[in-house]
């Protein structure tokens, strides 16, 4: 008996990065398939999100995602450059996005080629963890070497990304449907949204006699 656990990921979300070692252990630990599905970050699938208006619930995330990976221990910086380009003063969002799109058509295809919960934390890990200019250089394709993939060749394959387009549209209206957040993990049609909700998709696991003896 095996299962299946979706992770719908955000490659702007810091919450998404802290949940990279969870989804990890889950394959560890379970006879499950985590598959990443890797969608656009909110403040470009409803942009009023962070508004003016809303500018208590913006600070709120600076705060606590800071505190928390501190309290797990994982390497915390805010990014730099922001996978987003956007303006945290006015919250308006540049037309010109070079980086958000090509991490995830990245994440996509990493997942075509088995290794998509690996690819998001290797390169969240070096998105959030402090590395300075995380763009440049080697970083990425160092951090996608560490998970057996090579950058090279997968940006061939997003070069003409209609398919990976299609498929985060179809990952996007699939978290609609069980919840609007990430992370979000779906078991058997159960949304467990927030990081901090891996130790009750735990249980629900156990509870399905899937936990490895």
């Amino acid at each position: 008996m095996s299962g299946i656990v979706n992770l719908f990921y955000s490659f702007r979300s810091p919450y998404s990065y802290l949940a990279t070692p969870g989804a990890l252990a889950l394959e560890t630990d379970f006879d499950v398939t985590v598959n990443l599905r890797p969608v656009l970050p909110l403040a470009l699938r409803q942009p009023d999100f962070f508004s003016p208006e809303n500018v208590k619930r913006a600070k709120y995330i600076m705060l606590d995602w800071l505190r928390r990976a501190e309290m797990l221990g994982m390497p915390h910086k805010y990014p730099s450059p922001d996978p987003i380009v956007q303006d945290l003063k006015t919250f308006a969002i540049a037309d010109e996005q070079p980086y958000i799109y090509r991490l995830t058509y990245l994440g996509v295809e990493a997942q075509r080629r088995g290794r998509g919960i690996q690819f998001a934390a290797e390169v969240s890990a070096v998105i959030f963890g402090g590395t300075c200019d995380w763009d440049q250089g080697t970083h990425l394709k160092d951090a996608v070497a560490k998970t057996g993939l090579e950058l090279d060749s997968m940006e061939e394959a997003i070069a003409d990304p209609e398919s990976h387009k299609d498929e985060v549209k179809a990952n996007q209206r699939d978290l609609e449907a069980c919840h609007w957040g990430v992370p979000t993990f779906e078991f058997n049609g159960e949304p467990f949204f927030g990081q901090d909700r891996i130790d009750t998709l735990r249980w629900r696991l156990e509870k399905e006699g899937l936990a490895r003896q």
